[in-house]
């Protein structure tokens, strides 16, 4: 039997997210968390029985905090919270992405903050552990209030109610529960606002762009690389000298790793003399300077999005040791929006320097190739429109880079008067993340076109191990073929991790 992964509230690391993300796992909550939680929930079963108004436990919400709610009324209340605000759009997020949701969720909750009864987080446990899945439309949320709309639906499931996935398959929640023996909650006061107040729909999407930004640079850094050699590009930029007199660290780290992976080039040895070249293009020479930028960007989010996976952001908040019941703005997802706005830049980018490789790569005057990669041009076209679709792409990217955390409409009335727009912010990475997989997919393929028409001259022994991976695929190309079968196999290994996951021994040192 597996062992399960223990959720410390507080102490999540990002292995252990990336990990939930990337596959189902038993998981479980410490023994301890048990007697905070019943604290919490004990504290505001004192506010109630006392009879005092209290945002979020006896009253209404937003706007309409001012209204008390009587006692006999506070189950509906709840319920009524979660099926009123349940009015989300758009397509099923992955079940990737709501686990992390749920185990977010669960985490925060059981830190003895949000007055909710243990039941609701074994409730949560439950459900993640029978592998069943609540279908939470991606589009809906502002960012602020919490993610209240995604939330809600993540919070039907839990009541019995709204559809969940099984196994691919979608049912109604009351089947799932049923079939697992999950007795569906009654949510008692503030449960329901507790848990769909909070930003855990907003950094779930952005911790899928973390890891998924994760891949590509890493991805980028190898298919980088491999330009170089097939472009004959010198190795003299990635002197270690050079890196350590400007001092950024991403920098140094990239310069190293793409150092290491054209050690050994027999290519590069065939013109380290009489080559009339002074310097590379930029696409070529300042790889460091600009992936080792966009790794240090991913890392500056990374740390933003790891504190905010541990963070209480539900309202009001239940502090056991006064009693008092405080409300703020922790549901404001400003901190999830800058980072999200941060990896997109660091995706768009890795995707704009990838597809200037790839013009360089294809145009004989500066790569020294055959034109487009492809013996017999003008019957063949080669790579001409594989390009294209890369610049498709990359010119996209720009767009979707724009940052979404500069926006904000008011909502409820105006109470809500300025929102994060975090939602969109993570939920737009996924995208970018596959149009920059594409193109890295493209240049991957290039690279290795490149590298085998220079054939008998072999490349790194490292670079030749990506050159195999992807010759495992897609065959050299010949004469022009359906290409578009080729660029998805590529962009499958690329966004799978395969790419990097061959070379992680190295890899890891650039997160170091």
């Amino acid at each position: 039997m597996s062992t399960s992964l223990v959720l410390n509230p507080g102490q999540m690391t990002l292995a252990a997210l990336r990990a939930i993300w990337q596959s189902p796992a038993p998981l479980a909550l410490p023994v301890a968390a048990q007697a905070v939680m019943e604290t919490a929930a004990a504290t505001v079963q004192r506010i109630v029985e006392k009879g005092d108004a209290a945002y979020g436990i006896n009253t209404g919400f937003g706007k309409l905090a001012k209204t008390r709610i009587p006692d006999e009324q506070l189950e509906l209340l709840q319920r009524n919270l979660i099926l009123s605000h349940s009015v989300g759009t758009g397509e099923a997020m992955s079940d990737a992405t709501v686990r992390l949701v749920l185990v977010m969720k669960a985490v925060s909750l059981a830190r003895g903050y949000s007055g909710v009864r243990p039941v609701v987080v074994h409730t949560i446990m439950a459900l993640l552990n029978a592998g069943i899945t609540p279908l939470i439309p991606i589009k809906g949320s502002v960012g602020a209030s919490g993610d209240l709309a995604p939330l809600s639906h993540m919070t039907l499931a839990l009541i019995g109610e709204g559809d969940v996935r099984v196994n691919g398959t979608v049912i109604p929640a009351h089947q799932a529960l049923k079939a697992a023996r999950i007795e569906p909650l009654t949510l008692a006061a503030k449960e329901g606002l507790a848990l769909i107040n909070g930003t855990q729909v907003s950094t779930a999407l952005a911790l899928h762009g973390l890891f998924m930004a994760e891949r590509l640079l890493e991805a980028g850094t190898v298919t980088g690389a491999l330009s170089v050699d097939a472009a004959k590009g010198s190795d003299a930029p990635f002197d270690p000298r050079i890196h350590a007199a400007r001092g950024q660290p991403g920098q140094i780290a990239l310069a190293a790793v793409t150092r290491a992976l054209l050690e050994g080039s027999a290519i590069r040895r065939s013109h380290l003399d009489n080559d009339e070249r002074v310097q590379d293009p930029y696409s070529l020479r300042c790889q460091p300077q600009v992936m080792g930028a966009c790794r240090d960007l991913i890392s500056q989010a990374a740390r933003t999005l790891l504190i905010e996976a541990n963070a209480v952001t539900d309202n009001p908040l239940v502090f056991t040791d006064t009693g008092d019941v405080l409300s703020g703005g922790n549901f404001h997802a400003e901190p999830v929006a800058f980072a999200a706005d941060t990896l997109a830049l660091a995706i768009a980018e890795i995707g704009a320097i990838a597809e200037r490789r790839i013009a360089l790569l294809i145009d004989s005057s500066l790569s020294g190739l055959p034109p487009f990669l492809v013996d017999n041009p003008g019957l063949n076209s080669g790579f001409m429109i594989a390009h294209v679709t890369a610049a498709a792409l990359a010119s996209e990217n720009k767009s979707l880079a724009h940052p979404a955390s500069v926006d904000s409409l008011p909502t409820s009335a105006n109470q809500e008067d300025h929102v994060s727009m975090a939602t969109f912010a993570g939920r737009r990475l996924a995208e970018m993340a596959d149009n920059t997989g594409t193109i890295l997919a493209i240049e991957w393929l290039a690279a290795a076109q490149g590298v085998d028409f220079l054939k008998p001259l072999a490349t790194s022994p490292r670079l030749e191990r990506a050159h195999v991976i992807l010759r495992e695929r897609v065959p050299f190309y010949d004469r022009d073929r359906l290409f578009a079968p080729d660029i998805e196999a590529a962009k499958s290994l690329v966004l799978s991790g395969a790419l990097s996951g061959s070379h992680q021994d190295m890899l890891a040192s650039l997160w170091t």
